[in-house]
């Protein structure tokens, strides 16, 4: 840590180096930041050690510890909130990571240049196929998303930033294909309105983008586009279930999966939209990746990584 503190130049603290974590850390180096993690465990902060990303074993949403490392570091870094509530994570884990989370990250770098909170495009709640923008309604039904909502607000009402990432993929992670791949995929139709006899939209982002986009948000030289800002990081094309599996078929000669009554239990709940990204592309910022297809093609590890996991 003393290499971050003794530095100077751009610091970044990046608080839970998962998945998206883990990129951002990479980008942001290579772009010339001291960058320092914040991981739950020392085995994390041996795993980044290894490939170059400084990192210390502490809990975010503990004052205490959190002192600790916010001593190490300039006044003025920047911080990005992207941790995970983990998987099956409920109410209170979702309240203890998110929100209390961010409200400690806020209190141990007060003079933070900027602070940024990843939340998710789940706060959207549209189940009538239409686009959804920042202006549009987010009002989640079930309590995990009204967390992320409140920390949302929070951040922006104390000038920070949020981005609403849609579903994250990339080389190791793909849950739709991975699902196709392994036989466990189904077409969500909808008999009753507003029907969906096309299946849901779905709507990602490679990990790499939303890593470059939120570092793209960090750097900007307009203060105002940061500040208080709001953006959904999503690629350009949403697409229908039943292209999706059409065009996976015939790409490895598999059948086409089959219909079924979409499961609307599910821990955020089920939707049909498609997510606008024209906000955040107005600041100059272009998904690498234009669609999921694009990935496919262009990403040499994703496809190899998810036919290794294939059961």
């Amino acid at each position: 840590m003393s290499a971050v503190a003794d530095g100077g130049g751009r610091v970044l603290v990046i608080a839970g180096c998962g998945y998206l974590g883990t990129a951002l850390a990479r980008q942001a180096l290579g772009r010339g930041w001291r960058v320092l993690g914040i991981c739950q465990s020392e085995e994390t902060v041996a795993r980044l050690g290894l490939i170059g990303i400084e990192a210390v074993a502490a809990d975010f949403t503990d004052r205490e510890s959190l002192a600790r490392v916010a001593g190490e570091v300039p006044v003025d870094a920047s911080v990005v909130h992207c941790a995970a509530g983990g998987k099956g994570g409920g109410v209170e884990a979702y309240r203890a990571v998110y929100l209390e989370g961010m409200r400690r990250l806020r209190e141990a770098f007060p003079g933070a240049r900027r602070m940024l909170y990843t939340s998710s495009t789940s706060v959207y709640a549209g189940i009538d196929g239409g686009e959804v923008t920042e202006e549009s309604a987010a009002e989640p039904e079930r309590e995990t998303g009204r967390l992320l909502r409140q920390t949302e607000d929070e951040t922006l009402g104390a000038g920070g930033a949020v981005v609403r990432l849609a579903g994250i993929y990339g080389p190791g992670r793909s849950v739709l294909l991975l699902n196709f791949l392994n036989g466990l995929a189904a077409i969500d139709v909808r008999t009753e309105p507003p029907a969906t006899p096309d299946g849901r939209w779905v709507n990602q982002i490679h990990r790499d983008d939303a890593a470059a986009a939120v570092l793209h948000l960090l750097e900007h030289p307009d203060g105002g586009v940061f500040h208080g800002g709001l953006y959904n990081v999503c690629d350009r094309t949403p697409l229908l279930q039943r292209e999706i599996y059409e065009r996976l078929a015939a790409r490895f000669g598999r059948e086409l999966p089959p219909e079924a009554v979409p499961e609307t239990g599910r821990k955020r709940g089920w939707t049909h939209k498609r997510v606008s990204s024209a906000r955040l592309r107005g600041t100059g910022w272009e998904p690498r990746y234009a669609s999921w297809f694009d990935a496919l093609d262009g990403d040499p590890e994703l496809v190899p990584s998810i036919l290794a996991k294939v059961g």
